[in-house]
């Protein structure tokens, strides 16, 4: 097994998951999902960012960059300046108009509990 294959098993078991389940999460066939884990095949980027993003991990630690399987923790970040950066939401990409409309929200939002 690959250290790929041996984190994505492991962090589809830390979700509670079967491979039926992680299979009907990722939308991914089967087979493809099955030879993930078994370290027969590996993922392109795209579908490595998702297999992160619903395991709540990151593709560093799936692909053994780092040890760590939790996602950096963020503390004194400006909500505006991470909404700058930021280029999905559930695995759903996100634009410049996207991002606008989501701080004119929350700009809304906060002033009203002021």
């Amino acid at each position: 097994m690959s250290v790929f294959s041996e984190r994505l098993t492991s962090a589809r078991k830390a979700m509670g998951w079967t491979r039926k389940r992680a299979v009907a999460e990722f939308q991914l066939p089967y087979q493809t999902y099955s030879n993930y884990e078994q370290g027969k095949r590996e993922p392109d980027i795209n579908t490595m960012k998702q297999l992160a993003n619903k395991l709540n991990t990151t593709t560093d630690y799936l692909t053994g960059v780092t040890d760590n399987p939790n996602l950096p923790s963020v503390s004194n970040t400006d909500l505006e300046a991470m909404l700058d950066t930021a280029h999905s939401y559930d695995g759903k990409p996100m634009n410049d108009h996207d991002r606008e409309i989501i701080k004119t929200y929350l700009k809304g939002y906060f002033q009203g509990k002021e």
